[in-house]
């Protein structure tokens, strides 16, 4: 439940009973969504404008609550139709939306990825953040239309956690893309003689084989400096986790720079399957 719906919650005006707000407001912090959503639909009958379009909001709320994805979807539509004034619930249904129509398309339902799509051209830039990274997730064919979003909050946005987030999901989809694109500057000054942006770009590569085939099933291919990126940015209960495994992960990525062209891992299974990891 978020804070800008609890706040309007307890400012509810003239439409509905205090006794029925009171008894939609604890049937929702009691979870009980079946009963809630009745409440709320009553509501929603006896009232009008901003009043409506918050038990409207509430109503929707429960149904995703409930995993009726479908028709949740549709009530937050007939939430923001309403045309609502308070812009932080609005952010908060049309989010919504993206996150269900992001369920829906897993589920196989893929006349939904418009919903998504559409987000990335929301006036909120929370909910476009919010699509891109859905998109994102959804991998390709589905996320190409977030690769441009993704790339500028990588580049430009103010947040590192956003910025961090965005680097780790192109990995995924577009690391050359990431090779050429602005990183954050290194800190101290750059030594005698170096000549920035010169260097050849290493990469990390891991190729999977399964059985005795010669083509990989698995193909990874990441640029050193934003594989060390993301292992860097592991939480820290991860890191103590590694290092109990007699991985020190504050070290390892300074020694492995210092490796050329290597081999780190080869492993192969007792039915002829291959993991293979090097740098070059």
């Amino acid at each position: 439940m978020t804070a800008a719906a609890l706040a309007l919650l307890g400012s509810l005006l003239l439409g509905a009973d205090e006794e029925q707000l009171r008894n939609a407001k604890a049937l929702v912090f009691d979870r009980r969504f079946v009963d809630a959503r009745a409440a709320w639909q009553e509501i929603l009958r006896r009232s009008s404008g901003e009043e409506a379009a918050l038990a409207a909001y509430w109503v929707a709320r429960c149904s995703e609550n409930l995993k009726e994805d479908v028709r949740a979807l549709e009530e937050y539509q007939g939430f923001l139709e309403r045309g609502p004034r308070d812009s932080a619930l609005v952010d908060e249904a049309r989010s919504s939306r993206v996150a269900i129509a992001g369920r829906l398309y897993r589920g196989g339902l893929k006349q939904y990825l418009p919903v998504i799509q559409g987000a990335l051209l929301d006036r909120s830039r929370s909910v476009r953040y919010f699509a891109a990274f859905q998109l994102a997730e959804l991998g390709r064919p589905a996320a190409n239309e977030a690769i441009p979003l993704l790339k500028q909050i990588a580049a430009e946005d103010k947040d590192p956690e956003l910025v961090a987030r965005a680097r780790v999901l192109l990995l995924g989809l577009d690391p050359q893309a990431l090779a050429t694109a602005p990183a954050p500057k290194p800190r101290g000054s750059p030594k005698p003689g170096a000549s920035p942006g010169t260097a050849p770009i290493r990469f990390l590569r891991v190729r999977v084989f399964e059985g005795s085939g010669t083509r990989p099933s698995v193909s990874v291919n990441v640029p050193l400096s934003l594989a060390e990126f993301a292992y860097k940015s592991l939480p820290d209960e991860a890191k103590r986790e590694l290092k109990g495994q007699g991985y020190d992960a504050d070290n390892f990525w300074e020694r492995l720079k210092e490796l050329g062209p290597t081999e780190i891992l080869k492993v192969e299974g007792k039915d002829g399957e291959r993991v293979q990891i090097w740098i070059e």
